[in-house]
């Protein structure tokens, strides 16, 4: 078995659903057509994982090493960093995933596939799950400018 078709598989178990398509994306990696709704239970399947599981293990090491999983300037390093526990990650086309230790779990997708409004529907969507940190209000800042001022901001309306 190659091992695209065994990430197909482990992606499809932690899914709890069949991977719909794969891909590749932009950096080479197998990619995995699945729901949000089955994205966001794989990430809590990673999140809940016994010690020592292949897929605890690679929870263990994105939040360990979150500039491996997005650099050092962007939301899902600076969640991991200060909300102990969080596993998150960005995809392609403004595609969001995060699972918090205790196992609640999100995915969301931004319709046109900006990442503009990204910050702000992820930083809301924490705030309903109770997420109280400091990085919630700077992940949620998203201003807009106009002639190099700021003229009003990006807000998730629910």
């Amino acid at each position: 078995m190659c091992i695209r078709d065994r990430v197909g598989e482990v992606v499809a178990e932690a899914a709890g659903e069949p991977v719909a398509a794969i891909g590749t994306d932009g950096c080479g990696a197998p990619l995995m057509a699945i729901g949000l709704v089955g994205l966001a239970r794989a990430f809590r399947t990673f999140v809940l994982a016994e010690p020592g599981t292949a897929e605890r293990r690679v929870a263990d090491a994105m939040r360990a090493h979150p500039e491996y999983v997005a650099g050092t300037r962007r939301p899902d390093t600076w969640l991991m960093r200060e909300v102990p526990g969080a596993l998150s990650k960005m995809g392609a086309e403004a595609v969001q995933a995060v699972a918090l230790p205790d196992g609640r779990a999100l995915a969301f997708k931004i319709d046109d596939g900006s990442t503009r409004a990204l910050g702000p529907v992820l930083a809301r969507s924490l705030e309903l799950l109770g997420v109280d940190a400091p990085v919630v209000s700077r992940i949620g800042r998203a201003p807009l400018l106009g002639g190099a001022v700021e003229v009003g901001e990006v807000r998730a309306a629910f």
